[in-house]
């Protein structure tokens, strides 16, 4: 009855972790008509997050030098900018960083990834196909400025 018990206060602890880390706000589906239309001598960048795990490790999401929004799980934020190159990095114990092209007009999706480190993790952020992320992004909610 005892291991029973600890099982479960094990579990509720858990999940009650993973829960507290998770965004909260407007879902994607809900904000997505409220985003400005995009500039066709712009480009968009949509960064999300989809794992829980690891909820804790939130670090700063940077593009070009600036703050864009926290690497919150569940969460989503876009920016536009100048077409041309860009770079995207997060930092935990080490730095994480992507570098893309955009093109006016163009949208380019961001997917940041949780990965075990040897002190903590680390969070990296990676290129996905717009299909992917679309799908992926019905789940995350607003955390953009």
């Amino acid at each position: 009855m005892k291991i029973r018990f600890i099982i479960t206060a094990c579990l509720s602890f858990f999940m009650a972790v993973n829960m507290i880390g998770c965004a909260s706000g407007v879902s994607y589906k809900d904000y997505q008509g409220s985003m400005t239309k995009l500039n066709s001598e712009q480009s968009r960048l949509i960064i999300y997050r989809t794992a829980v795990i690891g909820a804790a490790i939130q670090p700063k999401v940077y593009l070009d030098e600036e703050v864009v929004c926290k690497a919150v799980p569940k969460g989503f934020a876009y920016k536009d900018v100048a077409p041309g190159d860009h770079q995207i990095n997060c930092s935990t114990e080490v730095k994480r960083s992507l570098s893309l092209t955009t093109k006016p007009g163009q949208t380019k999706y961001v997917r940041l990834d949780v990965t075990m480190g040897f002190f903590a993790g680390h969070v990296s952020p990676v290129p996905v196909e717009e299909a992917d992320a679309l799908n992926e992004l019905n789940g995350c909610k607003y955390i953009g400025k």
